[in-house]
């Protein structure tokens, strides 16, 4: 996957919405590092008040703009004129643009004229000429999907059932609790956001750089530190962890190591009918 050094990522929150921009912003900070977040709308009106504690939570520039004139969304005209702005400084060679609007497509394809590199994010309702007009266009409805998936694989995984032990009544495996039940697990972000830098940097072999994985959780989260869960390094906790983890060291530049890895294929457990 190719990375950009400067990302500016522009929201038009009249057409995206708060409760998906956590997996929007996951999914960005693998195309590199996220320079500008703002997010564009009338914040008096009371239908994005649910954005204030996202903004808040991610550090997103709120960019207050009021409606000059009835069925007129001024929001979308700030938002061109800043991206413009900021493609003449010229310090940009990626925009993710959010929004759904189909009002965007000329302001996505006067960036890829320009020769930066136009990524959008939106329903899978948006039409067609601006998924076109962008590089590439990501469906957010499709990114909740792979959380959903991960997060119930790593459920039936903590849930499955033990080994009987020797001398029970009739055998039956000892019930476990669910996580929503159970004490959090301190290590399920962080294989969640491994899972995701794997999709994303796998090479033709299906591994992926740790390295790369561990510059993609500290763009997600800044305040990351692995050694707050017990371990050194990053590569320690994958090694460590064989269950969950295939590694393999490979030969880098010079006398650097590289160290590789992908998930364990979970195993699929037939039922007897």
């Amino acid at each position: 996957m190719k990375e950009f050094e400067s990302v500016a990522l522009l929201i038009d929150a009249d057409n995206a919405q708060a409760s998906k921009i956590e997996s929007v912003l996951k999914d960005v900070s693998a195309y590199g590092r996220i320079v500008i977040k703002r997010a564009y709308g009338n914040w008096s009106k009371p239908h994005l008040s649910s954005w204030e504690s996202k903004i808040k939570r991610f550090a997103i520039s709120a960019i207050q703009q009021f409606d000059f004139a009835t069925g007129k969304n001024a929001s979308d005209m700030a938002l061109t004129i800043d991206a413009m702005e900021l493609l003449h400084t010229e310090k940009y060679d990626c925009f993710v643009l959010v929004s759904s609007d189909s009002d965007f497509t000329s302001l996505a394809i006067k960036l890829h004229e320009s020769g930066v590199y136009v990524v959008g994010y939106g329903n899978k309702t948006t039409v067609e000429s601006f998924r076109n007009a962008c590089d590439e266009f990501n469906y957010v409805e499709e990114l909740l999907e792979e959380e959903k998936s991960s997060e119930e694989t790593e459920a039936e995984a903590e849930t499955e059932p033990e080994a009987p032990a020797a001398g029970t009544e009739g055998g039956k495996p000892k019930k476990t609790r669910s996580r929503k039940s159970a004490k959090k697990d301190p290590f399920a972000e962080l294989d969640s956001l491994l899972k995701i830098a794997e999709e994303r940097y796998a090479d033709d072999t299906g591994f992926a750089n740790s390295s790369s994985a561990g510059t993609y959780i500290k763009r997600v989260k800044p305040d990351f530190n692995i050694k707050l869960l017990g371990y050194s390094k990053l590569p320690e906790y994958l090694k460590e962890n064989p269950e969950k983890y295939v590694t393999e060291e490979r030969a880098g530049k010079g006398t650097v190591k590289l160290i590789m890895y992908k998930s364990v294929a979970k195993k699929k457990t037939s039922r007897k009918k």
